[in-house]
């Protein structure tokens, strides 16, 4: 591995970490009462979560590309790695409309509550589409193509 391989991988599990703890915090953010101090502290995570999100995928290309490693395995999977692209890119979209939507929040509490909710939704999505990922990744790692007698 050169060095430039493993700075990037480093990086990688740096932002990673990171959007992880963000996860949690935001977690947290949507289990306590609606004020307007919780709504601007859900805000800057969700600041933080959408500069950490490209940043980690793009550093993920870096790395030969997209789940690369997988393709490298399994080339035939290639429509399982363009689906978590096309999911990934939904996830960031969605995410952008939702902090749209949050200095409106403060002001009308329904909307907050709403907001609440589709932001849980938007958390599930992401950890899920995240095991997705790593699922593909150690399946292709880990399948074993034996050979006919």
């Amino acid at each position: 591995m050169t060095s430039a391989t493993l700075a990037c991988a480093e990086s990688l599990r740096r932002i990673s970490r990171l959007e992880y703890i963000l996860i949690g915090d935001l977690r947290d953010l949507l289990e306590s009462p609606i004020d307007e101090q919780n709504l601007r502290w859900v805000s800057a995570v969700v600041d933080a979560i959408l500069e950490t999100l490209p940043k980690q995928f793009e550093l993920k290309q870096q790395q030969g590309g997209y789940l690369q490693e997988v393709l490298n395995v399994q080339p035939n999977w290639e429509c399982h790695v363009i689906s978590l692209e096309v999911e990934h890119a939904q996830i960031c979209d969605r995410l952008q409309q939702l902090r749209h939507q949050l200095p409106t929040a403060v002001k009308v509490k329904v909307l907050a509550r709403t907001l609440r909710i589709e932001l849980k939704g938007w958390m599930q999505a992401f950890v899920a589409h995240s095991r997705r990922e790593s699922r593909l990744l150690q399946t292709a790692m880990n399948l074993e193509v034996g050979c006919g007698d």
